[in-house]
């Protein structure tokens, strides 16, 4: 899979599925996979079993990972979803918003 444009710490505007319109922070990147975990985004209950340590067992809640085409990075000047592009800035590269060319 493609080196991911979306980095940990960025902050995202889910654009598809359930939590659309919704962001949050990137907790993580799973490039291989193509996904990443957003906090609050994408929760899911997780069943555990019980055991010695935990002889009740428990329902917890968890964020799941999601696509990362399911996901645009926030315009630091407009606040809304962007594309990222690349240009070089005193021959370092960098990350811009397409929408308001803003560096990221």
């Amino acid at each position: 899979m493609a080196k991911s444009k979306i980095r940990t710490g960025d902050t995202v505007i889910v654009i598809a599925g359930k939590d659309k319109g919704k962001e949050g922070v990137v907790k993580s990147v799973v490039p291989n996979d193509g996904k990443l975990i957003v906090e609050g985004i994408n929760i899911v209950k997780k069943h555990t079993k019980p055991s010695a340590t935990n002889p009740q067992g428990s329902i917890n809640e968890v964020e799941a990972p999601l696509y990362i085409s399911k996901v645009a990075i926030k315009d630091p000047k407009t606040g809304k979803p962007s594309r990222i592009g690349f240009k070089m800035e005193n021959g370092k590269k960098v990350r811009f918003s397409k929408q308001s060319q803003e560096t990221l």
